[in-house]
């Protein structure tokens, strides 16, 4: 597709759907909503519009179709996959003015909301009413909700609560012809027709754009136990998390964190006091909640009688909220701890978690065989392992040669464990051309046929999902 150039009357048009005020064209806005948090990449739109409303975004929709401009929807620009980039540069909506938390209907246990809210400040808000919305996201405290269903984000408590498909209930989307519609309805149970809600969650900005939400809530649990608990063995720490399972246990959260992973994330954050011996080479962070403190205490009693048929050191409880708050603080920095040090890659496998050890062991003999090195963290609760592929000393040669065959292999192995190549980033731009590892042609065909259902001009966030050449 090439670049879209935008004419003088175009502009005109848009600017009498928006406003003056909200039609950016200059180069620094441009570049700004170029960019999300996958690796260096920037490909700002050509034209950049922030409209308030779903009756706007229906107007521009409906222009973009009339003259072929490619849109990408833009939210929090906290992605690691490349979905908001403006690869063919077009027009690049800004939802950021649909932020508003639109009711929380505490007798039905369910929140509307627009998709520019903050995650973290949904959770909150909601917190106050003594309900519970689960989803947590490491960049809670940047990412938007609208992000977060486009991507299907998942989180620390996945593992117990499940990921963002499972609290939609009702979207509000503008598809690419300019129609408006509901996909759902405000209910728990819904075998009305196809499932078109559940079509859209994960849709990446492919389908339509999404513009209200609906999620179902939760009670809001008032006690929790947390742990941190040091492996001498990095492959121990994999194979104990089944363990906890087969217990009996199911956690609330439960994290890897790789020996690189937790020490660069203690230098990040400051304030953290956690001591860590050199022999120690990874640690897990689990956490069960409820309402009852002694059927918790039952429950990490036998969590560390799992744990004592291996390799560990002493385990930290956390005994207040400030040093719990502490670890997750640690956790949830992660990322950006690796990134202060380093250019990276972020891969994001997932397997079911029984097969962890051969995934971990399977990629750093992969990282050997390619010459680089990895440090691997994320939500061991339900199989799901990041992937950080560092720089480092290696040359921009083999950076760019070798580093991608080495994902190719990762995700061949991740697949063979009956795993896939994603479990809560997205595929987006950075991961499109390995969707042949995880799908046939047929299955790819009739992903793409689906999207030309949706979208028969293509102009819906392009270049996204699907590989180049098929």
């Amino acid at each position: 597709m090439e670049h879209f150039v935008f004419s003088e009357a175009i502009i005109t048009q848009l600017e009498s759907i928006v406003g003056s005020s909200y039609i950016f064209l200059d180069e620094e806005t441009r570049n700004h909503y170029g960019h999300d948090e996958t690796e260096d990449y920037v490909f700002p739109p050509g034209v950049l519009v922030k409209p308030a409303n779903v009756q706007e975004i229906s107007e521009i929709m409906k222009l973009a179709g009339q003259y072929k401009i490619p849109v990408v929807p833009i939210g929090g620009r906290t992605g690691l996959s490349g979905g908001a980039l403006s690869i063919h540069r077009g027009l690049g909506i800004s939802m950021e003015r649909l932020n508003k938390i639109l009711e929380i209907d505490e007798k039905n246990l369910q929140v509307t909301t627009e998709p520019a809210v903050i995650t973290q400040i949904l959770r909150e808000a909601v917190a106050e009413k003594g309900l519970f919305y689960p989803v947590d996201p490491s960049s809670q405290g940047s990412c938007w909700i609208g992000g977060n269903v486009a991507e299907n984000s998942g989180g620390a408590r996945a593992v117990k609560y499940g990921v963002t498909k499972d609290y939609v209930l009702n979207l509000e989307v503008v598809l690419p012809n300019g129609d408006i519609i509901r996909t759902g309805a405000n209910t728990l149970k819904n075998s009305t027709g196809y499932n078109l809600t559940q079509l859209m969650v994960g849709s990446e900005g492919t389908l339509g754009i999404i513009t209200k939400i609906v999620l179902k809530l939760l009670p809001q649990h008032t006690h929790n136990v947390l742990l941190l608990v040091p492996f001498y063995k990095a492959v121990e720490a994999c194979q104990a998390v089944s363990a906890i399972f087969r217990a009996g246990i199911v956690p609330s959260a439960l994290e890897f964190m790789e020996r690189d992973a937790i020490d660069w994330a203690i230098k990040y954050v400051d304030g953290l006091n956690v001591q860590v011996k050199d022999e120690i080479e990874a640690h897990l962070l689990i956490e069960v909640d409820g309402n009852y403190p002694e059927i918790l205490f039952s429950e990490a009693e036998k969590i560390m009688n799992v744990l004592e048929e291996f390799h560990i050191d002493e385990v930290l409880f956390a005994d207040s909220e400030d040093q719990k708050n502490a670890i997750w603080k640690m956790r949830r920095n992660v990322a950006e701890a690796v990134k202060s040090n380093s250019i990276y890659k972020e891969e994001d496998t997932v397997v079911p978690r029984y097969e962890l050890p051969v995934l971990l062991a399977g990629i750093k003999s992969i990282g050997e065989k390619y010459g680089f090195r990895s440090v691997c963290y994320g939500h061991a609760g339900d199989g799901n392992l990041h992937v950080n592929i560092i720089k480092g000393s290696m040359t921009d040669e083999s950076w760019k040669l070798e580093v991608p065959k080495g994902i190719r292999e990762i995700f061949e192995l991740t697949v063979s464990l009956k795993g896939t190549i994603s479990g809560e980033h997205g595929i987006g731009f950075v991961q499109k051309n390995y969707m042949d590892i995880a799908f046939s042609k047929a299955h790819l065909q009739l992903m793409k046929d689906i999207k030309k259902v949706f979208d028969p001009n293509n102009i819906l966030n392009p270049g996204k999902i699907f590989p180049d050449i098929m």
